[in-house]
């Protein structure tokens, strides 16, 4: 019986509404508060896959047989190994500048003068090596040199493949 009183209570209606009333009053005569944009959205842009027409990664490459013929011809150049190396094939051509050339007394020789990454200055001539890939000058004039290293060509032989030192342009 208590329990059925306590749950009835709840139920009795109450005239007075007075508070809630001016509650609303006072709630609706606040000014108004400022809302913020709603944030602009950029559309999304569908991806296509694109990759369907290639190749599988998942399935083995083709191998290429590259026949003999396609090498190229068999040369039998390669460079003297047995012969002493002088001090300027200690450095890479890149690493040696041209700062000059001489000529001898007579007029007939014409040398050029390189500076090695050290900052030391070497004379050489014609026939000269220098260079780590077995480079042998082939000219010197008063523009530079003209050299032929003797490089590996991928394929267990060798070629030759020309280079200039040129001296640099005054400023």
């Amino acid at each position: 019986m208590f329990l059925l009183a306590t749950l009835a209570s709840g139920c009795i209606w109450v005239e007075d509404t007075g508070d809630l009333r001016s509650y609303v009053q006072q709630t609706q005569a606040k000014p108004p508060g400022k809302i913020k944009p709603l944030p602009e959205f950029k559309s999304y842009e569908a991806f296509i896959y694109q990759g369907a027409s290639l190749r599988d990664p998942f399935q083995p490459l083709i191998e290429l047989v590259v026949e003999d013929d396609d090498l190229g011809p068999v040369s039998d150049l390669k460079p003297d190994t047995e012969r002493a190396k002088t001090y300027l094939e200690s450095f890479p051509v890149d690493g040696l500048n041209m700062v000059g050339t001489i000529t001898s007394l007579n007029g007939g020789n014409l040398w050029a003068l390189l500076k090695d990454p050290k900052g030391e200055i070497h004379r050489v001539s014609n026939g000269d090596f220098i260079g780590l890939d077995y480079g042998q000058v082939q000219e010197v004039s008063e523009l530079g040199l003209e050299l032929v290293e003797i490089i590996e060509n991928g394929r267990g032989g060798w070629m030759k493949r020309p280079r200039v030192i040129a001296l640099p342009e005054k400023e």
